[in-house]
């Protein structure tokens, strides 16, 4: 690989079904890139909704740093719109810019990270 791609931060997008091992695999990869996780999950985002969403344990996310997880009540229901200008999405651009990799990992109900 050229060094000026080797250089370039990577951003990888994990997206399938609720626990088909998205997570594993990302934490994988943040340890092996020196990356950070973002959650593009429409319902990881929500304080309480542990059931049913397969969100990192505790353990899990000490592994790794992970962002926009527990960020809003359930009664908010963010939309796409108002799920990009959250602070994990800044910190998802920050890092990019700072040439650090980036994981985002994606469940099955599409939510938009970026314009």
């Amino acid at each position: 690989m050229p060094e000026e791609l080797a250089q370039k931060p990577r951003l990888i997008v994990i997206a399938g079904p609720t626990a088909s091992g998205k997570t594993g695999l990302a934490i994988e990869l943040a340890h092996r890139l020196g990356a950070e996780i973002v959650s593009a999950d429409s319902q990881q985002c929500y304080r309480g909704l542990d059931a049913g969403t397969a969100k990192p344990t505790a353990e899990e996310q000490a592994k790794a740093r992970h962002h926009l997880l527990d960020v809003a009540d359930p009664e908010e229901q963010l939309d796409a719109a108002q799920f990009v200008q959250l602070e994990g999405i800044k910190r998802y651009s920050d890092a990019c810019k700072e040439s650090k990799n980036c994981v985002i990992v994606q469940g099955t109900a599409p939510v938009l990270v970026g314009r």
